[in-house]
C-alpha cells in the first residue's frame, strides 16, 4: 500500500532589504552605484530593468531609505493620489510595464518634473519596449535613462543562495551550494525556486537540507 505523502507547510521567513544585506556583483554594480549617487542622477526619472528576483525591489528599498521615498505598485497608479504620494519629492513605482494606467503614469512623470521631484521605476523590461498606446507617454518613456540588471555570475549566485538559506535560518554546506549552482537555471528566480523547493522537501521529510536531499529531489523532478 502506498502511504500518502506528508504535506509540508513552509513558515514565513523575513527577507531583509537593508543596504548591508545587498549582495553586490558584476551584474548589479552599475545599478547600485547609481542608486547611491542620488541625487546626482542623469535625470529626475530613472528605470531599473531586470528579470524577476534580480534585486530591483532591494535596490528600490535602499533608495527609498536614502531619499525618503514612498512606494506604490504600477497597477495601483490609476487609484492613487499622486500629489500626496509625492509629498516627500521622491517616489518608487514598482513592477511597471505590464498592467498599468498609462494616463496616470504620464501625469506622474509630468508632475515629477514640474515639482522637481525624483521617480524610480522598476520593471522587467526597459520602458521603451512596453508597447504603450499613448504617443506622448511613449516618447517620455523612450527618454528615461535605464540601468539594466544582468544575470548573476557564479560568485554572486552562490552568495544569493547562501543568503536565501540564511533567511530561513538554515546553515548549509558549501558542497550543497556548488551542487545547486551547477544545475539550476542561472538566474535569481531559479535560485529562489531551488531553495524554496529544497526547504519544503526537507520539512516534508523532516530531514536536514543536504546535498544528498538535493540530488534526490532533482532526480525525482528530472
Amino acid at each position: 500500500m502506498t502511504l500518502p505523502r506528508q504535506l509540508a507547510f513552509a513558515l514565513p521567513h523575513a527577507e531583509s532589504f537593508a543596504r548591508e544585506d545587498f549582495l553586490q556583483g558584476s551584474s548589479n554594480a552599475a545599478a547600485l552605484r547609481l542608486i547611491e549617487q542620488w541625487p546626482d542622477w542623469p535625470d529626475r526619472v530613472l528605470a531599473l530593468a531586470g528579470p524577476e528576483g534580480a534585486g530591483k525591489s532591494h535596490l528600490a528599498a535602499i533608495w527609498a531609505e536614502i531619499a525618503g521615498a514612498r512606494r506604490v505598485s504600477a497597477r495601483a497608479l490609476g487609484e492613487t493620489d499622486l500629489i500626496a504620494e509625492l509629498a516627500t519629492a521622491a517616489l518608487v513605482v514598482e513592477d511597471a510595464g505590464e498592467a498599468f494606467d498609462e494616463r496616470a503614469l504620464f501625469h506622474l512623470i509630468n508632475l515629477v518634473r514640474q515639482e522637481e521631484a525624483y521617480l524610480l521605476i522598476t520593471a522587467r523590461a526597459a520602458p521603451a519596449t512596453w508597447g504603450t498606446v499613448l504617443p506622448d507617454l511613449s516618447s517620455r518613456l523612450r527618454a528615461i535613462p535605464v540601468v539594466a540588471l544582468d544575470p548573476p555570475d557564479d560568485a554572486l549566485l552562490r552568495a544569493v543562495m547562501v543568503k536565501l538559506f540564511a533567511d530561513r535560518q538554515l546553515a548549509v554546506d558549501e558542497s550543497l551550494i556548488a551542487y545547486l549552482v551547477a544545475r539550476i537555471e542561472r538566474s535569481f528566480a531559479g535560485a529562489r525556486a531551488a531553495v524554496d523547493d529544497l526547504d519544503r522537501e526537507a520539512l516534508r521529510q523532516k530531514r536536514p537540507v543536504t546535498r544528498a536531499l538535493a540530488a534526490e529531489l532533482m532526480a525525482r523532478e528530472a
